[in-house]
């Protein structure tokens, strides 16, 4: 009877242990979130539209630079087709994310469902910055927090932008801003530069071959170019 005690105390404190992981792991991009998550709010009160459209679109959507390009469209009345073609060519990176993020460890079907429906940029580039380490766990608190401190933010920010005397420009390039700060993140070590510069290569062939689907182009020579850099490594270490 102690022993089974001792066991279940011991994977409880493993399991607090690994969402203050988690939670610590998100800080970084999350402080990067909340002001980004201001900056969707005061837009959402900018544009005139109602403020709960904010955290409406933090939970149907919960895509940041998604929802920030929905303001504009809804504020405007773009066709819903419009919108449709949109969500897909900006989420569609997210099918490229599933290839290396550690899903497989949230054993939870219902757990596993908000891993998914919370696959974002942040949460993806934090677990790529620590490969083989995530737990159920510690990946979903990681996730949980991520969100929190998105829709804190814009909840902050429609409270803010109905005190604010006018608009504020500029807003849209927070969302720039924090990609950039994700790349380099994510690109801390030596080891990960080729990857960079095939990044660079890629998005550079895609605006000399499809400036009209820069994106979506620039996801597909990315992915292609990548697959060719693992089989030329596996090569390499088959020979070695």
């Amino acid at each position: 009877m102690s022993t089974t005690t001792d066991s279940a105390a011991e994977r409880g404190s493993s399991v607090r242990d690994e969402v203050r992981a988690g939670l610590r792991l998100s800080l970084p991009a999350g402080l990067g979130m909340y002001p980004l998550g201001i900056a969707f709010g005061l837009l959402v009160i900018q544009h005139g539209l109602p403020w709960w459209l904010a955290p409406a679109l933090s939970v149907a959507a919960y895509a940041g630079s998604l929802e920030l390009l929905l303001v504009g469209m809804i504020a405007t009345a773009t066709p819903l087709a419009t919108i449709a073609v949109t969500t897909l060519l900006v989420n569609f990176r997210h099918v490229f994310y599933a290839f290396s993020f550690p899903l497989p460890t949230v054993r939870n079907r219902l757990a596993r469902l908000y891993s998914v429906y919370a696959l974002t940029d942040e949460s993806y580039a934090v677990t790529a910055a620590s490969p083989g380490t995530w737990t159920q766990p510690r990946l979903l608190a990681t996730q949980i927090a991520f969100q929190c401190y998105w829709v804190g933010g814009g909840l902050t920010g429609v409270l803010l932008g109905g005190l604010l005397p006018g608009p504020i420009e500029g807003l849209e390039f927070a969302l720039c801003a924090l990609f950039v700060t994700l790349t380099l993140d994510a690109c801390r070590t030596r080891r990960e530069l080729p990857s960079l510069a095939l990044a660079v290569v890629a998005f550079g062939a895609a605006l000399l071959l499809a400036p009209d689907a820069v994106l979506f182009t620039a996801l597909l020579l990315f992915v292609g170019l990548l697959v060719v850099r693992y089989v030329a490594t596996g090569r390499r270490l088959d020979d070695a």
